[in-house]
């Protein structure tokens, strides 16, 4: 994108968001769905700033209203929103070192058909 502009961050977006938004447009050309899936990990990079805030300082485990001890929610949102992070940006196919600057393929479904495995019907 060395000829065009960056276009600007979606309204609402944090320091991360934001941070996200221009560091992967500096370098790469989105289609249309492709930036509504950046939006979105934008979105979960800001999201995931708060609940690092608001967890720093926080004790690992909470007792619960039965007394036993639980994980704290800010910690299990946050390991959530993690992994939704990683499956957005793994959806936009951004090339690693690895790749050689090559988009990785699309992998869709598989299609055909399955054979029916015997010892998976049996009950």
């Amino acid at each position: 994108m060395a000829d065009q502009k960056t276009p600007p961050a979606p309204k609402g977006l944090g320091a991360a968001g934001r941070r996200l938004w221009r560091s992967v447009l500096a370098d790469y050309e989105l289609d249309q769905h492709e930036c509504l899936i950046l939006t979105e990990a934008c979105r979960v990079a800001d999201r995931l700033e708060r609940l690092a805030e608001e967890s720093e300082g926080a004790p690992l485990t909470l007792t619960n209203f039965k007394g036993d001890p639980v994980a704290n929610p800010l910690l299990t949102e946050a390991r959530q929103q993690a992994i939704v992070f990683a499956r957005l940006i793994a959806a936009l196919r951004l090339p690693t070192e690895e790749d050689n600057g090559a988009r990785p393929q699309r992998r869709g479904a598989p299609r055909g058909v399955y054979p029916v495995r015997p010892w998976a019907l049996s009950s």
